[in-house]
């Protein structure tokens, strides 16, 4: 019996690679599915180049809006003149750089569409291409442990006039195409996008496209998010995070000095607006920030276990459920607790016998 996600799946790779059943246009997308979309790359991604800094950016946002989906751009960063500039595009990073931020910066937007662009400041000499086409495949593995219900949109590397990349940059593309085909076989929301309608005429330096290169960018992403719908892989946008109040007034639960170090101290803090004290629920029974769980260290039970930040491994020292206003470790069957509900800042959170007190309250706030 065939699978139910191979039609779907052969969809995703036919419209993604810009091929069409005799001629005829990809599926429109489903004007009702909000887009929380991160572009996220380098300085192609920033929109150098381009004549208003959007890039990519702004036609892609034109089209979609046309198609009729609410929008929303999400990054740590703006760029550009277009009225949604947040994107996460670093100039001059490598792929490895872009991992390093990747994990706090998905966790905080949580986008249901990622678009990639990445590995053109990789791309310097022969042993480098090897590395570069590992450390792609590391990071589309971090996207989607990130945002399991993302889509995530890998493009081909556009053409050049730089000798040092043109001559490895056919490798890293056939490359690109592999590790998108892995991901789908693993029955990950991955597919490719195909950048080779771009030409040197496309291009404002030996790296960066112009305007008109930049627009064909945007159609080629706006061909993939249109075949990702046909394929039924666009999931409305999980909730946004927010700040988690204790009840014990005016104190959040907040990453020690917003390390991302495993075994990072979780505690109480005067409640501000910084991504420290930023948390996501996953559907996995995760509370996550700065791209890591919420953790019951070393998966002890006891009371006085004190709790940390630690990367996610699905243990069950890092479940927590919503129970009487506040969270239950199912494992220990305890809840978050503010010991002796201090009210200083960096009190250590600790697991203690569920008892309904206002330190072990927790209340999600929304952003802003």
């Amino acid at each position: 019996m065939r699978k139910p996600w191979v039609l779907p799946l052969i969809a995703l790779v036919a419209g993604a690679l810009g091929v069409t059943t005799a001629g005829a246009a990809p599926a429109s997308a489903a004007s009702t599915t909000p887009l929380r979309v991160m572009p996220l790359g380098d300085s192609i991604t920033w929109g150098v180049g381009s004549s208003t800094g959007n890039g990519y950016r702004g036609p892609l946002w034109d089209k979609l809006a046309a198609d009729g989906h609410p929008l929303d751009f999400v990054g740590t960063l703006r760029g550009g003149s277009m009225s949604d500039p947040d994107n996460q595009g670093h100039s001059g990073y490598r792929i490895d750089q872009i991992a390093a931020l990747a994990d706090a910066s998905l966790t905080r937007y949580r986008p249901n569409v990622v678009t990639l662009h990445i590995g053109t400041n990789d791309l310097q000499g022969a042993s480098e291409v090897d590395s570069a086409i590992a450390r792609l495949k590391s990071l589309v593995n971090q996207i989607t442990a990130d945002v399991p219900d993302a889509t995530v949109l890998v493009a081909s590397l556009v053409v050049s006039t730089s000798s040092s990349e043109e001559r490895f940059r056919g490798t890293y593309n056939q490359a690109t195409r592999n590790i998108v085909s892995d991901a789908q076989a693993a029955g990950k929301h991955v597919g490719f996008v195909d950048m080779s309608s771009l030409t040197t005429a496309d291009l404002a330096d030996p790296l960066h496209p112009n305007d008109s290169g930049y627009q064909k960018m945007a159609d080629a992403f706006h061909r993939g998010i249109r075949s990702a719908d046909s394929a039924g892989w666009l999931k409305n946008p999980a909730p946004a995070p927010a700040r988690v109040q204790s009840g014990i007034t005016g104190k959040c639960m907040d990453v020690n000095g917003a390390n991302t170090a495993d075994g990072t101290a979780v505690q109480t803090w005067n409640c501000g607006d910084s991504a420290n004290q930023y948390w996501s629920a996953y559907t996995d029974g995760t509370l996550r920030s700065m791209g890591k769980c919420l953790d019951a260290a070393g998966g002890a039970t006891a009371n006085g276990t004190k709790v940390q930040l630690w990367s996610c491994h699905g243990g069950a020292n890092q479940v927590w459920q919503p129970y009487n206003g506040g969270y239950r470790n199912p494992a220990s069957g305890r809840c978050l607790d503010v010991p002796g509900s201090s009210t200083v800042d960096g009190t250590q959170l600790v697991l203690w016998d569920c008892n309904g007190g206002a330190n072990q309250k927790w209340t999600t706030l929304t952003a802003g």
